[in-house]
């Protein structure tokens, strides 16, 4: 899981560059893809914009790992589908990374991953489940007309090359036994 989670973040991390406090970007201060009010909260104490430009990649992996990782359940998830439902949690919401996996996986979206998802991500066929998952990623970023001018080229770019490094991990993960491999 460790590999897993590395591969991940180093993926995130192409997207989620350095400093920057865009006027137009609701997260303000951020660096690493972790905003000002993420790290307060993960701190548990007051931070500045200095806080943030000083963030480490060591402690920004540790969040990463702990407020986005886990919390989207993406250990319990295939090789492939746990990079996309992770990179979408980190730039759209754990909450909407959970909903538009169970709407993609055909169930009811209350956000909560357990066993009912699971067993349907684990029925479903693993290309076509990615692609609805990241249509859904797709169709919400249009929906932010106000801020899609300025960001929706990069928020473009990052879900086709997330699509393309999940779909990459999802067809050289071994094949399920009662499945046959695609050809």
């Amino acid at each position: 899981m460790q590999k897993t989670f590395n591969a991940a973040l180093a993926h995130v991390l192409t997207f989620e560059g350095g400093y920057s406090d865009h006027p137009l970007d609701p997260g303000g201060a951020t660096n690493l893809g972790i905003t000002l009010a993420v790290l307060r909260d993960y701190r548990r104490s007051a931070v500045t914009k200095a806080d943030v430009r000083a963030l480490t990649r060591k402690e920004a992996a540790a969040i990463y790992r702990e407020r986005y990782w886990e919390t989207a359940c993406c250990g319990a998830l295939p090789s492939g589908l746990d990079l996309a439902v992770f990179d979408c949690a980190v730039n759209q919401g754990v909450g909407r990374a959970r909903r538009f996996l169970q709407q993609a996986a055909n169930v009811k979206a209350d956000g909560q991953i357990g066993p009912v998802t699971l067993a349907a991500i684990a029925a479903a066929q693993p290309e076509k489940l990615l692609a609805e998952f990241m249509a859904r990623r797709m169709q919400s970023y249009g929906l932010l007309q106000r801020l899609f001018p300025t960001f929706g080229l990069g928020w473009s770019r990052r879900l086709i090359a997330t699509h393309a490094a999940a779909l990459s991990l999802l067809r050289a993960a071994p094949a399920k036994a009662d499945q046959p491999a695609n050809i």
